[in-house]
């Protein structure tokens, strides 16, 4: 299995602050892997840290490496990291244009995108393939969409860059029971279409069934990494995560 994104003893820091104490961990292609840990322990962190973004919207690596097939990736920009490696964020509180449609929101997304005009409107038909909701208020502003339309148009956005590895922070984030299974059955059928997932998710059991690997973050430091179902019976991460 080829690994696409490793983590490599990864020490960052917001100000004065350490937040991630030597963390590493990989995604191999085609999989799902999620980080659980409380509030806190550095998984946003994490992911900003991947995605590149500078600080004082993101913490300052000083120690470890990110690499992407092998190539470091702590010299790239934010932009290259959508552009060339079709990585993308979907942030924890969504993060879309309020001001803008629905239609324009996902527009944006394809800015940096450099094929044909006929592969973007197939990538808005899949959008709205996956996402009914969204077609019916295309030409609606997104701040009067519910949480769970929100929700969809960020995934949606994160398709139409053209990403083949979505990073996803807590997608379950206010959304009703109903909504939220129907994101992750759509998450898994994107999974199954060939898209790699590294999810952050504070519902650990429900990360741990979606997920096939997983690892748990205390304090900034990895201290549990196994297939979703070994974590599931670990006794420690059973009662720390799981209720029980």
């Amino acid at each position: 299995m080829n690994t696409l994104l490793e983590v490599k003893d990864l020490r960052v820091k917001y100000g004065n602050i350490e937040a991630l104490h030597g963390v590493s961990f990989n995604v191999n292609e085609g999989e799902i892997v999620t980080l659980i840990g409380a509030n806190g322990a550095g998984k946003t962190t994490t992911l900003l840290s991947i995605s590149r973004l500078p600080p004082p919207e993101a913490p300052k690596v000083i120690e470890g490496d990110i690499t992407w097939k092998g190539n470091s990736i702590l010299d790239m920009p934010p932009h290259k990291v959508i552009s060339d490696l079709h990585l993308a964020l979907v942030p924890e509180g969504r993060h879309i244009f309020g001001n803008l449609t629905v239609e324009e929101n996902l527009k944006i997304a394809t800015y940096a995108r450099k094929d044909s005009i006929k592969d973007i409107h197939g990538d808005y038909d899949r959008v709205f393939t996956l996402f009914p909701r969204l077609a019916e208020r295309k030409k609606q502003r997104s701040e009067s969409l519910s949480g769970g339309e929100q929700q969809m148009l960020a995934v949606g956005r994160a398709i139409m860059s053209k990403c083949n590895f979505i990073m996803l922070d807590e997608p379950s984030m206010g959304l009703a029971p109903l909504l939220m299974y129907d994101m992750f059955r759509t998450l898994k059928q994107l999974n199954k279409e060939g898209l790699s997932i590294l999810l952050i998710e504070q519902n650990a059991h429900l990360a741990l069934k979606f997920a096939h690997r997983g690892y748990v973050l205390d304090t900034g430091e990895i201290v549990a990494s196994g297939s979703s179902a070994d974590l599931m019976d670990n006794p420690e991460v059973k009662k720390a995560y799981l209720g029980g």
